[in-house]
């Protein structure tokens, strides 16, 4: 066991985790289309989720890590069929390569190991999987609409259900979105042929967690190997695996002083890895980076929540804040809204921490982020309401008014 116990130690421990996610390096996994294909398939998968103050989190996440994405770049990889729409601690993309290991937790909601639907009407299921059999995809927009418009021979309460739970259990994926409009269609006529799509053995499933975790995280836990997962007899053979491979010496592990212990190949901590910037990232609140909210706290000494869901009076930062990253060290939030109608981006509260670093640069490399967010909103202006600590607020105003 590595005790890491000197700021450099933990210092190196944090840039081997963030060049291994690729937010170190500018451009790590190439640009645009090309660019976004190879870095969901090094993360791993990126979360898609509805809140839309500022661009969403699943186009958010790959913006950080790809120079020249657009939006519509994801659904144009959903519709090559580069990646699947499924279900890993939330809703998400995931690399098509990756695609039987979604198959385990498909199978347990199928035999009732797992629930989505308690009590799912097997009956309305057949008979809408063999209408979508016979007469093609389903938007879920057909089941929204008024019912002079509906099919006529079902409700769409209980058909949304019954759409869901086929989709869970894998008899049904996505073949299209428009927005968060989704079209379903049979699992055979969406998968391409090529795929591997046989159920992996939990041995071979816990290698494959294991192997992706280190690959796009650098360092894990083993409560973050299996985040989220409930599976007790994945996490079983996933503690099995790694305790295998540390007698081997082909991992060690590393005591921060949290006490918080992480796993990382033998000799990664030796690795050269790329070099700092002066550049900082403004992440989206479901980033690959920051979801895991301890493993966070324990090596970045970041202590962030995410303030939607609580209630507006109990708020410090607001609504939907943004972690900053800044060189190594996440050094502050940000609460802001895109209002899209004016293309202004409004920024309703900054606050910066950490002030050891140089509040020059990091106004410098902040005014740089917020050209690079602004034009990824579509926004043209950008305005300041508050500022923390309030002595920075005057170069912070006299930076964004450069930018207009």
């Amino acid at each position: 066991m590595i005790e890491i116990k000197h700021p450099q130690e933990l210092a190196r421990l944090r840039r081997l985790a963030l060049a291994a996610q690729g937010l170190l390096q500018t451009q790590p996994f190439g640009r645009a289309l090309a660019g976004a294909r190879k870095a969901i398939n090094h993360i791993g998968y990126v979360q898609i989720d509805t809140i839309s103050v500022v661009e969403r989190a699943h186009h958010h996440v790959l913006h950080a890590r790809v120079p020249a994405f657009e939006p519509a770049m994801t659904n144009q990889m959903l519709l090559d069929r580069d990646i699947f729409e499924y279900w890993t601690h939330a809703a998400a993309f995931l690399p098509i390569a990756d695609f039987r290991f979604s198959l385990p937790y498909k199978q347990a909601i199928k035999s009732g190991q797992s629930h989505w639907c308690k009590t799912p009407d097997r009956k309305l299921m057949g008979e809408l999987l063999a209408r979508i059999r016979s007469d093609g995809p389903i938007r879920s927009r057909d089941l929204d609409s008024n019912s002079a418009k509906r099919a006529g021979w079902w409700d769409w309460k209980p058909a949304k259900k019954a759409l869901e739970q086929m989709y869970m259990e894998g008899d049904l994926m996505v073949s299209d979105r428009e927005g968060f409009q989704k079209t379903y269609d049979i699992t055979e006529r969406v998968l391409p042929s090529h795929v591997d799509a046989q159920m992996p053995g939990m041995e071979e499933f816990a290698a494959h967690i294991v192997d992706q975790q280190l690959r796009c995280h650098g360092l894990v836990s083993l409560k973050g190997l299996t985040y989220q997962r409930r599976n007790p007899e994945l996490r079983k053979a996933v503690k099995t695996l790694l305790n295998e491979r540390l007698e081997q010496r082909t991992l060690e592990q590393v005591r921060v002083s949290s006490g918080e212990i992480f796993i990382l190949e033998t000799g990664a901590l030796e690795r050269p890895i790329p070099r700092l910037n002066n550049r900082m990232l403004i992440l989206s609140p479901f980033d690959n980076c920051v979801i895991q909210r301890e493993r966070l706290k324990s090596l970045f000494q970041y202590d962030y929540q995410i303030e939607c869901y609580v209630p507006a009076a109990k708020r410090q930062y607001g609504y939907f804040c943004l972690p900053l990253l800044y060189r190594d060290g996440f050094i502050g939030r940000m609460d802001c809204k895109a209002h899209r109608k004016s293309s202004h981006l409004e920024i309703k509260l900054l606050q910066l921490e950490h002030h050891t670093v140089d509040e020059d640069l990091v106004i410098s490399a902040f005014a740089d982020a917020i050209t690079r967010f602004c034009h990824f909103q579509k926004c043209a202006t950008v305005s300041l309401t508050k500022a923390q600590p309030k002595h920075l607020s005057q170069r912070l105003h006299r930076a964004l008014k450069l930018l207009g």
